[in-house]
């Protein structure tokens, strides 16, 4: 069959997420992709293109990994499922301890799910039930950040609305407090780097004052809020929400779903910081981005307001009533095990710096050829916001075009162009990327 016969199909049938349908159809490029290897996904045809977003941010290993290939298929031989209500299995026995070992302090108790926002929506019930568990059951509301992302379910939607993304949906979420987004690249308190003392941190201080005794608890994306377009913020916001929260005993929660395993040079984005969230949620590159597997994380203080006691008040039950058909799926637990084995024994985040420094490099110099344009780079997260913005949306779409042309991968995020290449990009294939996205801008400006 031609491309076009399977695109053909294609239309008939499926649904695409975050893809406009008129667009998709009209559109003369139809990538189909067969396989992958490394930082390369192949076209119907054998067509190579550079995976210059990890395919949605997750596949920080390369694609086709053996080790984790191989995990797949033992476990997919052994045990295909098995439910987590009241029976267990090893590999999710494995996987629990080993992601308590490494995430922080006392965050010692793993509740696993799907993806990323049903890690989220566990995070946002766990909190609201431990209030009611403790017996403080008067708590209706969260505080997050404007323009953050957290998923799209409803109730991540609520801690989390991106108005492109969300807007039909705003009469029936929830409404939470949300706080001024840390925007580094458009300061809302018109300030640069050298004069920031994280002034913006005011606006979710003062929500927490005001409303600390209904807040439910603190969520945000640490370091980079990603869909609002890759903002980039100082680890100072995060210390300042720690201690915050401290001072009222409220829960803080870091979505690390996109920034976690090492996206940031650090194993967590908010190790940067030092501090220790009561909650975090982890997904993409926990399975290497190969298995839908995410994890809600907890602090044992937590966990504990969840235990059923002989002498508490009849009709109320502590369980947490939430799960979902796959959760803790072998198969995904035996991928995740062995993604760990892969980060751990090959250094790949502590040999990150080269490469961080290069794209800093890179990012600077694309930045010059994009005059009066922004840029931010964190950990392996490459960013420049295209001014004007009105015109800068258009403008970063043609060169997402030139690009795939060229054999680079990449999505636009409004006016912002970005690179999120695997961690295991080497320098030539990071080299290649970089000069495929200043070649597209040039072509697009000649």
């Amino acid at each position: 069959m031609t491309q076009q016969d399977w695109k053909a199909r294609d239309i008939q049938h499926l649904w695409h997420p975050y893809t406009d349908i008129e667009q998709f159809e009209q559109s003369a490029v139809y990538m189909l992709i067969e396989r992958a290897e490394g930082v390369y996904l192949y076209e119907q045809g054998g067509r190579r293109l550079l995976d210059g977003i990890a395919s949605w941010w997750c596949v920080n290993l390369g694609h086709s990994h053996p080790r984790l290939v191989q995990a797949i298929q033992r476990q997919a031989a052994q045990l295909q499922h098995c439910i987590l209500g009241g029976m267990s299995h090893q590999p999710a026995i494995e996987l629990a301890e080993r992601l308590a070992q490494l995430a922080p302090g006392e965050l010692n108790h793993v509740f696993f799910c799907s993806d990323g926002c049903s890690a989220v929506e566990a995070a946002l019930k766990i909190a609201a039930q431990y209030w009611d568990n403790i017996g403080e059951s008067g708590r209706n509301a969260f505080v997050c950040l404007t323009d953050g992302y957290h998923g799209d379910t409803l109730g991540a939607v609520s801690v989390g609305f991106v108005d492109a993304f969300h807007r039909p949906f705003k009469q029936i979420v929830l409404q939470n407090h949300r706080a001024l987004s840390p925007h580094c690249n458009q300061c809302p308190m018109g300030k640069v780097p050298e004069t920031c003392g994280v002034e913006c941190f005011q606006s979710m201080e003062n929500l927490i004052r005001e409303h600390h005794e209904r807040i439910v608890a603190v969520i945000l994306e640490p370091l980079c809020q990603g869909a609002a377009g890759m903002r980039i913020y100082p680890d100072e916001y995060l210390r300042q929400a720690r201690r915050l929260c401290d001072e009222y005993n409220l829960p803080l929660i870091c979505d690390e779903i996109a920034v976690g395993f090492g996206r940031t040079g650090s194993l967590f984005a908010s190790n940067h910081a030092g501090i220790e969230p009561d909650i975090i949620t982890v997904g993409k590159g926990l399975t290497g981005g190969y298995m839908p597997l995410s994890a809600t994380i907890v602090r044992t203080k937590i966990y504990d307001s969840f235990r059923n006691a002989l002498d508490q008040p009849a009709g109320q039950n502590r369980t947490f009533f939430h799960g979902h058909t796959f959760t803790g799926n072998p198969i995904t637990c035996a991928c995740a095990l062995a993604a760990l084995d892969v980060y751990r024994e090959t250094g790949v985040i502590e040999r990150l710096a080269p490469r961080i420094a290069q794209l800093e490099q890179g990012f600077a110099a694309i930045a010059q050829k994009l005059p009066g344009s922004k840029t931010r780079c964190l950990g392996m997260i490459g960013m420049v916001e295209i001014f004007p913005e009105s015109q800068g949306a258009a403008r970063a779409r043609r060169i997402v075009q030139a690009a795939y042309e060229r054999g680079l991968f990449i999505r636009p995020l409004g006016n912002v162009l970005y690179l999120w290449p695997p961690l295991i990009s080497t320098e030539q294939e990071l080299a290649q990327m970089i000069e495929i996205l200043l070649d597209s801008i040039e072509s697009c400006d000649s």
